[in-house]
């Protein structure tokens, strides 16, 4: 039994589906199923007693980076909200390639000259080169390979938006060229934790079966748009390991989206713990899930791996999937539902 595709379902507690809705269709988003669970049963689910109303947002032809909107009539709390950057023990966050990541930047100014409650980072320059530790690209010499990431922060959402240069990927991410913002569905999803230890995402391929497909750490002298989006101190610098899609390539031609990207920064880092703002119940992104081949297989072998707690007996979803809940050993929650 193994996890099977890309990382399936962004999870994001909602006050409104409606508004929702109409926020996420500027990316390209419409909407799919409606499913609702009574408070006993959301309870017995999630592990948080309340009435529950969500719709999935499809993207395209997507099977994977799509969005599950959860209404909850009574929220766990107001979630992570509205923050500077990226950082923080819990914290989650969503990423989509864009035809134009300024496209996205006029629409936030405008928003902010309007009083909306929004944080924008703008576009920074990665270069893949410099970041690799390949020699750096000569200005006006040679190509620049690389992206313009921006991140675009909401007190519910948590995107970060990025545009390719100088090459291209074609199975890793699908942008709808007719939606307003020129988006794809989410590429990769992250998660970011405090330790020392060097084995706390060996879950991921370990149990979950995912594919680890890159691992690497970033000084601060290479984490050129990093600084921003993580929030790093001077001289700060982070570890990094991606876990993919079982049937992606190494090659830009063959690599597919679907990445889970997870951050690992010193156990001494000065970093707020959000985990208890992102737990499925609260506002904003508080669960991933993903599907997986022998849902009853896997349901046994959590319960039989150190570290996994939190395991909720199988059940059905709001959509009638046969799924599970439970925490990994790096403290987050996820959803597993039957492929």
């Amino acid at each position: 039994m193994t996890c099977i595709g890309g990382l399936h379902e962004l999870c994001v507690g909602v006050p409104d589906l409606a508004t929702a809705l109409d926020d996420f269709a500027a990316y390209g988003c419409r909407a799919g199923e409606h499913g609702a669970l009574d408070a006993a049963s959301a309870e017995a689910l999630y592990g948080h007693r309340s009435a529950l109303r969500s719709l999935r947002l499809l993207h395209g032809e997507a099977d994977h980076g799509l969005v599950r909107l959860m209404q909850w009539e009574t929220p766990r709390n107001a979630g992570v909200g509205l923050r500077r950057d990226l950082r923080g023990i819990g914290s989650r966050w969503g990423v989509r390639v864009t035809q134009s990541v300024y496209g996205i930047v006029n629409h936030a100014e405008r928003a902010l000259q309007a009083g909306a409650p929004l944080t924008l980072i703008p576009p920074q320059l990665a270069v893949i080169g410099e970041v690799s530790g390949v020699r750096a690209a000569r200005p006006f010499r040679d190509p620049i390979v690389g992206v313009r990431e921006m991140v675009l922060l909401q007190p519910h959402y948590r995107q970060v938006f990025f545009e390719r240069f100088g090459y291209d990927s074609p199975l890793y991410g699908r942008i709808d060229p007719a939606s307003l913002l020129r988006t794809s569905q989410h590429t990769h999803a992250g998660l970011m934790v405090a330790s020392d230890d060097p084995r706390i995402f060996d879950f991921y391929d370990g149990v979950l079966g995912l594919k680890r497909t890159h691992e690497e750490t970033v000084p601060y002298e290479n984490a050129t748009g990093s600084r921003s989006i993580f929030g790093l101190e001077p001289g700060e610098g982070f570890h990094m390991v991606d876990f993919d899609d079982p049937r992606t390539g190494g090659t830009l031609a063959t690599r597919r989206s679907g990445k889970l990207k997870c951050v690992r920064f010193a156990a001494g880092a000065k970093i707020d713990d959000l985990r208890d703002a992102a737990r499925p119940g609260s506002l904003g992104y508080s669960l991933y899930t993903w599907r997986v081949d022998d849902i009853d297989g896997m349901h046994a072998k959590l319960a039989a791996t150190p570290g996994v707690t939190k395991l909720r007996p199988l059940q059905p979803d709001e959509f009638g999937r046969r799924s599970t809940l439970f925490r990994a050993p790096d403290g987050y929650d996820w959803m597993l539902v039957q492929a």
